[in-house]
Order: C-alpha cells, then structure tokens, then sequence
C-alpha cells in the first residue's frame, strides 16, 4: 500500500469495481450462450476486423483468435469477408444474427449503467473526464 489513504481507497475501490464489472461482464456473456472472450470479439465488430486487430483488441495470440472466431462462425454469429482494397486479407464481420446478439449482451450489462445512472450528469462528465485523465496518463 502507499503512504496516501485516499490513493489506498481509490485503488481498493477499483478493485472492487473490476471485480463487480468482471462478474457481471460473465454472467451477461453466458446468459447469451458466450463466453467472455466470444462476447467481447462480437462487441468488437462495430466494423468489419482483419483477425490480426481483434488478437491486438483481446491482448492474444492470432492463433488464439483463429479458433474463437472459428466457433463464432459455426454458430452464425460472424462471417470472414475479403477485404475490399486487399483481398488477401480477410476481415471478420458480424452477421446479422451476431449483431443482435452483441446489441443484446451490451443491453444486459447492468452493472455499469446502474450506479452510473445514480450519479447526476456532471458528476458522470466528471468521473469520465478523471477516468480518461488516468488512461492518458498510462498510455
């Protein structure tokens, strides 16, 4: 621990809002037949990826990547579509099924939304603006 008490508190309370957002990121997941690493590759498919930035988005291995994409693409969810300047590449898209499914995993993430909707609007513009001075920082 550090000498400062409320940097102590704030890192304890992080901890804790982690561990909360982890457990409820899982249960969302396996409420929609995902495992977290799946729904977090749907919610990543706002556009269509080559494999190669989805393994840099999930911290993996592209070999990793290969076989989860492989079981999304056995259940509908994605589809591997050439790229339209670079054939060789292939890009991962959502199907339509996929999308609805990863519209409805994000809707069933209650945990962030729920305390967040207790805190008035400048005190949510506030806590973002601290939150991304602290992402600048480590970057």
């Amino acid at each position: 621990m550090s000498a400062d008490p409320i940097t102590d508190d704030v890192v304890t309370l992080l901890g804790r809002i982690v561990d909360r957002f982890v457990a409820s990121y899982e249960s969302a997941a396996a409420a929609q037949g995902l495992t977290t690493v799946q729904a977090k590759v749907l919610a990543a498919l706002g556009e269509p990826l080559p494999m190669h930035r989805i393994a840099e988005k999930l911290k993996s291995e592209r070999s990793n990547v290969t076989g989860i994409i492989d079981r999304l693409e056995a259940r509908g969810l994605v589809e591997r579509r050439p790229d339209e300047r670079d054939r060789r590449i292939k890009n991962i898209v959502a199907t339509p099924a996929g999308a609805v499914l990863a519209r409805n995993f994000r809707r069933s993430l209650g945990f962030a939304a729920e305390p967040l909707a207790s805190l008035e609007a400048a005190d949510r513009v506030k806590l973002r603006d601290l939150l991304r001075r602290m992402v600048d920082v480590e970057a």
